[in-house]
């Protein structure tokens, strides 16, 4: 479970990210986060990442607050979240195989189990005939598949996707939207910003909307609700 408990984020600048935010997101949901640029989405998701530290109020994952976590202990959280970037941030040297395995040899799993479960992953996300290609021999949309790979390759409870199909066309979006609705389905709670007003209308999940950093909306089976 993740809580937001009155958390406000202010910048050196007096620049206010987001203000008294509350929302509680359950195991097993998909919740879209949804609004303008500088609405306060990737505030939101860097705060849930421990990426910043909320100005006042108190973020929990699993009934543990995160913002009184020691900085030592900031690894041992993100391995329970996975992450999926608009910009893929593959390793441009590495195979795709090689791209996943990176992320469990951080966590210094076991060769054995490297070699176990990189294909597993790679057969979900559809790449198995992929696994000894480089990133600048894909697709756009064959890239992000391999992002979502590295991102649930440690089997992360909550898969965090920042804007995952900014950069793709529509049809290849679905693609990726599809499949992070079977790895929901499979049990990982999923949390999307984006600006894709179709996908978003179309999926009927929840959706919390933000506006100069404040909660407008939170609805479930909601809708876009902004011009796109």
């Amino acid at each position: 479970m993740i809580k937001f408990v009155g958390v406000s984020k202010k910048y050196k600048n007096e620049i206010i990210a987001v203000s008294n935010i509350n929302f509680t997101i359950d195991n097993g949901e998909f919740v879209f986060l949804v609004g303008p640029s500088g609405a306060g989405k990737s505030t939101i998701l860097k705060l849930l990442l421990r990426e910043e530290i909320p100005t006042t109020g108190s973020i929990f994952v699993d009934k543990k607050d995160i913002t009184k976590l020691k900085r030592r202990d900031v690894p041992y959280l993100r391995r329970n979240i996975g992450v999926v970037f608009q910009d893929f941030k593959l390793l441009p040297n590495k195979t795709v195989y090689e791209n996943i395995a990176f992320a469990l040899q951080i966590v210094e799993a076991e060769p054995k189990y490297i070699r176990r479960r990189v294909p597993m992953v790679l057969s979900l996300v559809g790449l198995s005939d992929r696994a000894n290609s480089y990133p600048q021999q894909l697709s756009g949309g064959e890239q992000q598949r391999v992002s979502i790979a590295r991102a649930i390759v440690n089997e992360p409870s909550i898969l965090v996707a920042d804007e995952p199909t900014g950069n793709l066309d529509p049809d290849t979006s679905w693609e990726i939207v599809k499949l992070l609705s079977e790895i929901n389905k499979r049990g990982t709670t999923v949390i999307m910003s984006t600006h894709a007003k179709d996908i978003v209308d179309s999926m009927k999940k929840r959706v919390i909307a933000l506006e100069k950093g404040n909660i407008v909306r939170d609805e479930m089976r909601g809708a876009y609700g902004y011009e796109a």
